[in-house]
């Protein structure tokens, strides 16, 4: 593979190429460059971008919720306090399962 566009990337990984571009201008994973300036991503990039970020986009999302609402993030902590990650675990599972039939 010589490497991929922006959007061809994005469409591997499911990250948005708006997304991309601003973990390569973070530095985060930083793809080379065509000599007309456009990023080009390898296999490297590629699996960086699998690796180091196995959450979707709706996890973060999710994430800024639980910091923005207080109520939500203490229903939360109580339900994973009470122990029930055996059942959350099943769940995704579950969902996972269901989304590859």
């Amino acid at each position: 593979m010589d490497g991929l566009t922006v959007g061809e990337a994005a469409a591997r990984t499911r990250w948005s190429p708006r997304m991309l571009r601003y973990l390569d201008r973070a530095g985060l994973v930083v793809p080379r460059r065509s000599g007309s300036g456009y990023r080009l991503y390898g296999i490297r990039e590629l699996n960086q971008l699998r690796r180091r970020f196995a959450f979707e986009l709706s996890d973060m999302a999710f994430a800024a919720r639980l910091r923005r609402e207080p109520a939500l993030r203490a229903a939360v902590d109580a339900w994973l306090a009470a122990g029930e990650l055996e059942a959350l675990e099943w769940e995704q599972r579950k969902h996972e399962r269901l989304l590859a039939a």
